[in-house]
């Protein structure tokens, strides 16, 4: 089956300093590398969970694929058509890959009601002859909020009502792929709950495709068919999400799934493994950058870059000494 979306070795660099100041302080590379050597694909249909700490690249990721930061290097294909510089091709993209922002009343405007807010993208894109408050009424009914909505403010909602007007604003140009960023953090259980059966309808009723990057391994196991896992922005374990939680081969993995608390009060866990600081973007470390919080690494990890392999089909990892194989 033919991917919806296709990632490749994509890269994306933040400038830390300007020429003048570099020269002057003897930086021979002035940038940081959010996001380094990505690559993966998203089938239509389907959600895909991108997990990890603060600071390891998935909101630039969600970004970039929406065209919102430059790439560096690398590829990003939609529909088989590759991402455009800008103008009208760069609207027509953004048309069929919306985005669910991290923050749900921060990312709706306090000036606009919310009928107005769920209408900006048609009138961005050129709504023309249709009838946009009809449409902004069916999308509120769409996620489960009265008409009466419409004429409220962001600071009158609650955090479940402002995902839903989030929901109902990505869904507005009946997009092919959504990206949502921590779809629910933030909210109590009881309402994450809501909005993630809500996007499971939405999936099974449109057909959605969903890039979800989330804190949460819970959600990740709930929802997601695949998932990958970011550590100073490259992937360093991707594949089928139950084979992941069942046996996760990178020890950074590992020590992600043996930190989630587990309801049981009778039940006692050995020290999780994650210890320690996540480095600096600006001084990465050599060899594998997880060895300096990896328990299993060794002397070749800490002068030898790790490369992809693959463990099992559609299941590579990035590790010198993947837990489970066979040396």
């Amino acid at each position: 089956m033919t991917p919806l979306l296709e990632v490749e070795k994509l890269r994306v660099r933040y400038r830390t300093a300007g020429p003048v100041r570099a020269a002057l302080s003897g930086l021979a590379d002035p940038f940081l590398d959010a996001v380094l050597d990505v690559s993966f694909s998203i089938t239509a249909g389907t959600t895909f969970a991108l997990v990890g700490e603060s600071g390891s690249g998935k909101t630039t990721l969600g970004r970039a694929i929406t065209g919102l930061v430059p790439i560096q290097s690398g590829t990003i294909r939609f529909a088989g058509a590759a991402l455009p510089a800008g103008g009208a091709a760069l609207s027509r993209w953004r048309r069929d890959i919306a985005m669910m922002f991290q923050d749900p009343v921060a990312s709706l405007s306090p000036r606009h009601t919310v009928g107005s807010l769920i209408a900006e993208p048609l009138r961005i894109h050129g709504a023309g002859g249709r009838n946009c408050a009809a449409e902004v009424r069916q999308l509120l009914d769409l996620v489960g909020l009265p008409v009466a909505f419409a004429g409220r403010y962001p600071h009158q909602l609650s955090g479940g009502q402002a995902r839903r007007v989030g929901v109902a604003r990505a869904l507005a140009l009946s997009p092919k792929l959504v990206i949502a960023d921590e779809p629910t953090a933030g909210l109590d259980v009881s309402v994450q709950g809501e909005i993630l059966n809500l996007l499971a309808e939405l999936q099974r009723e449109r057909g959605l495709s969903y890039l979800v990057i989330t804190h949460n391994l819970a959600i990740t196991r709930h929802i997601s068919d695949v998932m990958a896992v970011m550590y100073m922005g490259r992937f360093v374990e991707q594949g089928p999400t139950a084979a992941i939680f069942a046996r996760p081969a990178h020890p950074y993995t590992h020590g992600l799934l043996a930190a989630q608390p587990v309801p049981d009060p009778d039940r006692r866990r050995a020290d999780v493994e994650l210890k320690g600081e996540v480095p600096s973007l600006m001084h990465r470390p050599t060899g594998c950058e997880f060895h300096t919080r990896c328990p299993h690494a060794e002397a070749r990890c800490r002068t030898e870059e790790p490369v992809e392999r693959p463990l099992a089909p559609d299941h590579p990892v990035r590790c010198h000494f993947p837990l489970g194989a066979a040396s």
